[in-house]
């Protein structure tokens, strides 16, 4: 991934090492060629702060232009000091707050429906 990081005006915002260096960029995983799918993952990624570079195998980046979206999927590749807390964020499970439903919640109204009113 010769000069992966390219420019500064991309607004990724990549961590440097103690040499001034941005950090080396690790293979996270591969997103298959469902627009969502890539829009889910890489939001999730930027929504816990973890910069992630895109790379296209083949010529994906082709058929990005060409169809709207790359029919080989894409690599993400984050910093290698975040990758374990990228993994992590990837396969947590969802836990949902303490909010239990129970039929006490419903509210009926005593309401009763004269059908005879309706023309065929």
């Amino acid at each position: 991934m010769k000069n992966w990081l390219q420019k500064k005006e991309d607004g990724i915002d990549w961590p440097m090492d103690d040499n001034g260096e941005p950090v080396a960029p690790v293979f996270l995983m591969h997103i298959g060629s469902r627009h969502l799918d890539a829009e889910l993952t890489l939001n999730l990624l930027e929504a816990y702060g973890i910069p992630h570079v895109g790379k296209y195998p083949h010529d994906g980046l082709f058929g990005k232009l060409i169809l709207g979206r790359a029919p080989l999927g894409m690599e993400v590749y984050v910093p290698k000091t975040m990758l374990e807390d990228a993994q992590n964020i990837l396969n947590a499970d969802i836990i949902e707050e303490n909010e239990s439903f129970d039929d006490s919640d419903i509210i009926e109204d005593n309401v009763s429906f004269d059908d005879s009113k309706i023309k065929n």
